[in-house]
């Protein structure tokens, strides 16, 4: 157990890099198309791993769940910057991860059938997703219908996303799972050049990829790509019970995404400065309390 714990959180970390550079990087409001299409077209990197693995092609009965894990990935991303179009992106990140680990909860009984859980490991999975949202909580947020629509939809995709995968799993060695599943995500990207308007938004000289950005986008995805390969190892070593504890460690996100603000708010105001008060803090105290006594039931 302590192998994926330990791989969920590290992924974790990484998360919080990719998305702390994401919002240095996005002075304005990121362009679905072209945000999902740098994102995936970037996922195709992962067969520089070739060479040190026997790389096969899938039998067809991995082949499917492979394009089935990739195609919701994708369509999640393109939902989540949609989302992040319209609304504000902590906002919405909050929404997709809280929601996340219940659906997980429920696709897993749907495909898997019902699976045994421990009483602790069931009080450490609502510790860690009560400590999630108490920590992404805002009080002046306000959501409408079709806010809810797009972000419990992107959810979903990442949810089945999480499934699939196992099921890739289940059939392939990590690697060689890993490596197909982003080589169809990078071919999903593609599809994305087929419209005009989504070119027009990819090679625009503003685009987010100006000299200026360039390197601090380029490491902001690196983050993300390995957070990506981790959560997946993650997956992979996971039995299916845990699936939704897997996903429920995210919180970790939370905390790391938190002490980094807090750092740059401090020392470093004129590259990020967040509202900092008494009461913001304790809030996130308590909610990392609660993280913090799911993971010790999990690990002891």
């Amino acid at each position: 157990m302590i192998s994926w714990i330990f791989a969920i959180t590290s992924a974790c970390l990484f998360f919080s890099l990719a998305y702390l550079g994401d919002k240095l990087v996005l002075s304005g409001r990121p362009k679905a198309s072209s945000y999902t299409f740098f994102v995936g077209v970037l996922s195709v990197l992962v067969v520089v791993l070739i060479p040190f693995i026997k790389f096969r092609f899938p039998g067809s009965a991995a082949l499917l769940w492979i394009i089935l894990a990739a195609l919701v990935y994708v369509i999640g991303l393109y939902a989540m910057f949609y989302a992040i179009e319209k609304f504000d992106v902590s906002k919405v990140m909050t929404t997709i991860g809280a929601t996340q680990p219940i659906l997980i909860f429920v696709l897993t009984w749907l495909f898997f059938g019902a699976v045994a859980m421990s009483k602790t490991n069931i009080l450490a999975f609502i510790l860690l997703i009560a400590g999630s949202i108490i920590i992404s909580f805002e009080k002046n947020s306000k959501a409408t219908g079709s806010y809810f629509k797009i972000t419990i939809f992107s959810s979903l995709m990442f949810s089945l996303n999480y499934v699939f995968q196992k099921f890739v799993f289940f059939n392939q060695p990590f690697f060689q799972g890993l490596i197909w599943i982003n080589i169809f995500v990078f071919l999903f990207a593609l599809v994305f050049l087929l419209s005009r308007n989504s070119r027009k938004e990819i090679f625009e000289k503003k685009g987010i990829l100006d000299k200026k950005t360039m390197s601090l986008f380029i490491c902001s995805q690196a983050s993300g790509g390995l957070a990506n390969i981790l959560q997946s190892f993650a997956i992979f070593l996971a039995p299916v019970a845990f699936l939704p504890i897997v996903n429920s460690l995210r919180g970790v996100q939370y905390i790391f995404l938190f002490l980094m603000t807090l750092f740059l708010s401090i020392f470093f105001p004129k590259i990020l400065k967040e509202e900092i008060s008494k009461k913001i803090i304790f809030q996130k105290i308590v909610s990392i309390i609660l993280i913090v006594a799911g993971l010790a039931l999990l690990v002891f």
